[in-house]
């Protein structure tokens, strides 16, 4: 909570890098999972992965996001929103519970966390050239998420391996209501490349 808050994606996408370093330079496969800012920052970290010819993971999973070379401008700019307005669309959303808004003590603390995070995102700058990698890509969905078909299918340009699209019940947090769905369908992929075995 003493931390300060990233200024922009590449910062946030360093300090990842920093984490997950030391784990992924020991030959072992791996895999990353990203839903929402998880799937930018994850899209960031392997292109710098690649760009250091570093050990790329055997599988990606993209959540809730379309492919990051897609802009939307009709898209809300929420970091730009005021107080209530940030508030009605957040809670559209269907991520944060309702009761988060009504503990003026947990919007001290975590409002201002949770709008740089918008920020960062949509402030992001992103090549606009496109690197396809050598890693094969699931992208799951929400069927009531708001992506245009372009977005849903346009992460097919960013690998030369498989992409594979799933779709599930819910808007963009679909994933608080299809977990074990979810689970299943990344244990039985990294079952299937032998990225581990149960």
């Amino acid at each position: 909570m003493n931390e300060s808050l990233y200024a922009d994606i590449d910062e946030a996408t360093e300090d990842v890098f920093a984490l997950v370093l030391k784990y992924i330079n020991n030959n072992e496969p791996y895999a990353f999972f990203g839903h929402s800012m998880g799937s930018l920052l994850c899209y960031k970290l392997v292109q710098k992965l690649a760009r250091l010819n570093l050990e790329l993971p055997q599988h990606i999973f993209f959540s809730g996001r379309g492919a990051p070379h897609i802009e939307r401008p009709d898209k809300v700019k929420y970091h730009l929103l005021d107080a209530k307005e940030f508030e009605q669309e957040v809670l559209k959303l269907g991520g944060t519970p309702p009761e988060f808004f009504e503990h003026k003590e947990l919007m001290n603390l975590f409002l201002p966390i949770l709008k740089n995070d918008f920020k960062i995102i949509e402030t992001a700058i992103i090549n606009k050239e496109i690197v396809p990698l050598e890693v094969d890509i699931s992208v799951f969905i929400g069927e009531d998420d708001d992506l245009t078909p372009e977005q849903r299918d346009g992460w097919k340009l960013h690998t030369n391996r498989l992409c594979t699209e799933y779709y599930f019940k819910g808007g963009h947090f679909f994933l608080h209501q299809q977990t074990e769905k979810i689970v299943k369908i990344i244990n039985d992929i990294l079952i299937e490349e032998n990225c581990y075995n149960l």
